[in-house]
């Protein structure tokens, strides 16, 4: 049991590295899946983690697979793909939706053929998937700084953001602070998803942060609950998917990913909060 649980992170550095990366985008990034939850803007992570390649793309080429110029370039991209589709949303009559997923597309076509035109198959798929197992202290660091500026904010503005997923209307209309809490908190979404692609790449960067969020869901209704239990299955994905890695030779991000995905689908079937047994016993008690 020793040697199956636990002996890799004792023999390997890059595989504890590979788990306090893990750990720190699991503890700064799920929290912030669970306010898009809520507020139903689980798509937006999705499209916000494609829009940031480009800028990506961009440090690759000028400094190469550099920490500081690939996300220096990955917030660029994020901040102004956020920014230009809140301003045709305001300045047309296109949904918000439909304009960032106009703006998500082209940002993953040009960052995708900046690569692909200049780059090798091999840096795309660093890109792509990203390198949870050789990260180095830098890369730590970054995610460290992130996650710890992630939870001093959330905790700063818990409140408005709690708010906002209740009754926007209502928040809007008693405070100031709800447009400067979504762009803080569309500000920390970019800053993690980010820090997750130097781990995970921009694919699988959003996974840890939605698919443990949506999990959480079917087990409780408290916010602080879904935020806690959420950042606990994170946890325990990440560390199940990189021993998966290691005894199985897989690719660890999309391991990871995948025992996030498998602790939703057990979420889904057996969840005490409108999980599929939960919904069929309750009708059938209702028939009777």
């Amino acid at each position: 049991m020793w040697e199956l649980l636990f002996q890799p992170f004792v023999d390997f550095g890059f595989m504890r590295r590979a788990l306090l990366g893990c750990v720190a985008v699991s503890v700064g990034a799920t929290p912030l899946g669970v306010f898009l939850m809520l507020r139903r803007m689980s798509l937006t992570g999705d499209a916000m983690a494609h829009a940031i390649l480009p800028g990506a793309a961009v440090g690759y080429l000028v400094s190469g697979l550099s920490l500081g110029a690939m996300t220096i370039g990955g917030l660029i991209a994020g901040m102004a793909v956020a920014l230009l589709s809140g301003y045709v949303t305001r300045m047309t009559s296109l949904r918000e939706d439909a304009s960032l997923a106009a703006f998500y597309l082209i940002s993953l076509a040009l960052g995708v053929l900046i690569i692909s035109t200049r780059g090798s198959n091999v840096d795309l798929m660093h890109v792509l998937f990203g390198s949870v197992l050789a990260l180095d202290n830098a890369a730590l660091t970054l995610l460290c700084v992130i996650a710890s500026l992630s939870l001093f904010m959330l905790a700063l503005f818990f409140r408005p953001l709690v708010l906002e997923c209740a009754d926007s209307q209502f928040l809007r209309s008693v405070s100031r602070l709800s447009a400067v809490s979504h762009f803080i908190f569309l500000t920390l979404v970019v800053m993690n998803l980010v820090g997750g692609f130097h781990a995970l790449g921009t694919l699988m960067a959003v996974g840890i942060m939605i698919l443990p969020a949506a999990a959480a869901s079917f087990w409780t209704t408290r916010i602080s609950g879904l935020i806690a239990l959420a950042a606990a299955i994170a946890l325990l994905a990440s560390y199940s998917g990189l021993l998966l890695s290691y005894h199985y030779s897989l690719p660890t991000g999309p391991a990871i990913i995948l025992v996030a995905g498998a602790f939703y689908l057990v979420s889904v079937v057996f969840g005490i909060q409108g999980g599929i047994v939960q919904q069929t016993r309750t009708v059938s008690a209702v028939e009777i």
